[in-house]
């Protein structure tokens, strides 16, 4: 059996063009072929049909776009990241030697599809989620590779954060979030794992405990709020529609669960804890239109 090893495109092999369709490349050999190397072209990048959920969609990708294109000789036009735009309206506008630019062009439009569908979502869940904390989980879906892409992604469509560690390196961003399935698993017993977490991160992080593993919602958020009680700022329900119907319908019989058993201080988060940080880098950009975003 041969090492194992990750694929994953090299820095260097990206702006050299060689991430690409062969046919790319066929297509720049035949032009210099045929002395077509000089003959210049106007494109333009722009969204043939509308996501699923409506028809806007929040550009992104851009400055990776254009760290791929720069030192060539390409002339760049481009709307602003974050600005929302709709169906057929051009985002990029690219004027070059169409030899030099076909290695490139998978690249660009891979990296203006990819981070442009992650900010669409993140803004319909901005919007959907009004004034609430909204943080992006969303890196276990994806190749490690463009984690901190993805975060970036997600910053611009409206999440407050973000919880890949990498994003604090590379973005400026605080990672945010709680606690897995894997660590009560692992600890045997749900309560003796939220007394360690709270005495490992009390007073650094908001004391969030996850209460759907080894019982009902209901009764483990009760039971984390009389184990942690003052210690304890919400619980975390994050439970698939698989196991048990409504989520709403779940969050709502344990607020009145804990209300009723005199913890109304404990809140109740689906996948959020943390307080609201402040842009990271200058990374967040507004958009408007219907897109509620959280200052």
């Amino acid at each position: 059996m041969r090492e194992p090893k990750l694929y994953v495109a090299s820095h260097d092999e990206i702006a050299n063009g060689d991430a690409t369709d062969v046919y790319f490349k066929r297509t720049q050999e035949a032009l210099r072929a045929a002395g077509l190397q000089n003959v210049r072209v106007r494109m333009e990048v722009h969204l043939y049909s509308n996501p699923p959920e409506g028809d806007w969609a929040v550009y992104a990708g851009l400055e990776e776009a254009l760290a791929i294109m720069k030192g060539k000789p390409f002339t760049v036009y481009s709307l602003p990241e974050g600005t929302l735009f709709r169906r057929k309206t051009p985002v990029m506008l690219i004027e070059a030697p169409y030899e030099a630019f076909a290695p490139y062009e998978a690249a660009v439009l891979g990296v203006l599809r990819f981070e442009s569908s992650i900010a669409t979502k993140a803004a319909r869940i901005r919007a959907a989620a009004g004034d609430k904390l909204f943080l992006f989980f969303g890196l276990r879906a994806l190749h490690p590779a463009v984690f901190p892409a993805a975060d970036r992604a997600a910053y611009i469509g409206g999440a407050d954060s973000v919880s890949g560690v990498l994003s604090e390196r590379y973005l400026g961003l605080k990672p945010q979030g709680t606690m897995p399935h894997a660590f009560i698993i692992t600890v045997g017993d749900q309560r003796k794992a939220w007394r360690i977490f709270a005495d490992v991160f009390g007073g650094k992080v908001n004391v969030t405990a996850l209460a759907d593993t080894f019982d009902d919602e209901r009764n483990e958020a009760l039971m984390a709020a009389r184990e942690l009680g003052d210690k304890l700022w919400g619980v975390r329900l994050d439970t698939p529609s698989s196991r048990r119907g409504n989520m709403r319908d779940i969050v709502e019989e344990v607020r009145w669960t804990l209300d009723l058993n005199g913890f109304k201080h404990v809140k109740i988060k689906d996948k959020c804890q943390g307080e609201r940080p402040k842009d990271g880098d200058g990374i967040r950009r507004e958009v408007r239109e219907g897109v509620g975003f959280i200052a």
